[in-house]
């Protein structure tokens, strides 16, 4: 099977297009810096600042394509100092995610429901999947080797035709098990 590769998630957000205007000014477009690990998916040059109850975080990159929810994704050191509690979820799902407000050149935005930790997961193009024998939705473990290594539990298998093959984690997961974008890892059976 093929080597399972690891992309560090650093703290990011998705803007839907009518948060990027408020943020950024009306008919903004995003501006693409670099491809990331999944097709279509890009670094924009555009940063934010992240405003919770006890601090904020400047320089905050701006993922894209744009989405139809903007959607606000830390690690967990970075939620306690934004004085925030968000819930671990799959990308997507903001039911219950805890609110924020983004501070752009032209503008703020508040939300109510915005900011999560994203399960960690693994993207899997369809052939990928049946390779591993897995499907959509499956969790497994995935074990990480060398000095720090260990076996996550609970990590969520993401099956799209147009994904690439690729594990992310966020940086404090990263940290903990000392991984950095590029490693390798591999599949536990579940």
């Amino acid at each position: 099977m093929k080597p399972i590769v690891v992309g560090v998630s650093n703290r990011h957000l998705h803007l839907s297009q009518a948060d990027l205007e408020t943020l950024f000014g009306p008919g903004y477009q995003l501006t693409k810096v670099k491809d990331l690990g999944q097709p279509g998916q890009y670094a924009a040059e555009e940063t934010v600042t992240l405003i919770g109850p006890k601090g904020s975080i400047p320089g905050v990159r701006v993922l894209g394509p744009v989405r139809s929810r903007t959607q606000v994704e830390v690690a967990m050191t970075d939620a306690y100092r934004l004085g925030v509690k968000p819930p671990v979820r799959d990308s997507g799902n903001l039911e219950g995610a805890a609110p924020i407000t983004i501070e752009g050149p032209c503008g703020c935005v508040q939300l109510e429901e915005a900011v999560i930790l994203a399960w960690r997961h693994i993207h899997m193009h369809t052939s990928d999947a049946e390779a591993y024998g897995v499907k959509d939705k499956d969790m497994v473990q995935v074990r990480v080797g060398g000095d720090r290594g260990v076996i996550f539990d609970n990590v969520l298998v993401r099956v799209r035709d147009d994904f690439a093959l690729e594990m992310h984690v966020d940086t404090d997961e990263a940290n903990a098990a000392l991984l950095r974008n590029g490693d390798v890892v591999e599949v536990v059976k579940p």
